[in-house]
């Protein structure tokens, strides 16, 4: 009975690419803090900050992950090697890589071989996303459909309404802090989300779908995807009032890991199916 369990609601979607269920939504969630505050703990132990500069640095690996999802998408790798990248496996292997840059990065400080270990594990992150998004294009222009223009509506319809929505917080609000990058980047990660779903859905001539429980439902409730931008606000602007209060009391560190977590739900799905759809894969 458990091992039916476990193939029905881990397993199978996985290998057929099924929707989420709640089952596996909230275990993925909860697996999601555990991962987090283990990760605060390792970095304490060995007293590696984690600040700004860490989440900042981390933006390449997070859209690197979105880009090798589409690399899956595509079908080029037939093995059983893909699913490794499917989700949420493809969020440890990513974590795996990343991870592992960062020490790299921190080992060869400490050994005076770089300078700002960072810096170093950043720029890495950024090669990566270069060749990424090269195979990408080149998939695009030999094996499949092209189309900047996707590419150009979807981002500038992400950069307009994080500006609305920075402007709401920042002057509507009165709120100072919401001009801080990360905030900045966390708005700008959900608003990609919702207008590549928006999109996707309602406006690209393929016949993509919401695979989210509560994203699904709304979106049948509404009769649009457009409903996304309202469902991420409603999470979003209560979420950076409460990340803001607990970064003046509680622990430094571990506000910017969750703060990485955050901007990880929202960056890593909005590339990949606004990368799925310049494709139309």
């Amino acid at each position: 009975m458990i091992r039916e369990f476990f193939y029905k609601y881990y397993i199978d979607p996985i290998r057929t690419g099924q929707a989420y269920t709640v089952v596996d939504t909230l275990t993925y969630a909860i697996i999601l803090i555990i991962a987090v505050y283990l990760l605060y703990r390792w970095m304490k132990r060995y007293s590696i900050p984690v600040d700004r500069d860490l989440v900042l640095a981390t933006l390449p690996f997070i859209v690197f992950g979105g880009l090798m999802r589409v690399v899956e998408d595509t079908g080029v790798i037939t093995s059983d090697w893909r699913f490794l990248l499917i989700t949420p496996v493809i969020f440890f292997f990513i974590f795996f890589i990343a991870f592992t840059v960062l020490i790299t990065a921190w080992v060869l400080s400490r050994r005076g071989l770089v300078g700002n270990p960072y810096m170093a594990y950043g720029l890495v992150g950024v090669l990566l996303v270069l060749l990424t998004a090269g195979y990408l294009a080149y998939l695009g222009s030999t094996r499949f459909h092209l189309d900047p223009g996707v590419l150009v509506v979807i981002l500038s319809l992400a950069v307009i309404t994080t500006a609305l929505v920075y402007a709401f917080l920042r002057y509507g609000l009165k709120w100072t802090y919401a001009a801080d990058p990360l905030y900045l980047a966390l708005i700008f990660g959900h608003m990609l989300d919702a207008s590549a779903t928006s999109y996707g859905i309602d406006i690209h001539p393929m016949a993509y779908v919401e695979q989210h429980v509560v994203g699904s439902n709304l979106i049948a409730l509404t009769g649009t995807a457009f409903s996304m931008f309202p469902l991420k606000l409603i999470v979003l602007v209560p979420g950076i009032y409460i990340l803001q209060m607990y970064r003046k009391e509680g622990s430094s560190d571990l506000f910017h890991l969750i703060v990485l977590a955050m901007i990880t739900v929202g960056l890593a799905p909005g590339v990949r199916d606004m990368v799925r759809m310049v494709l139309y894969v």
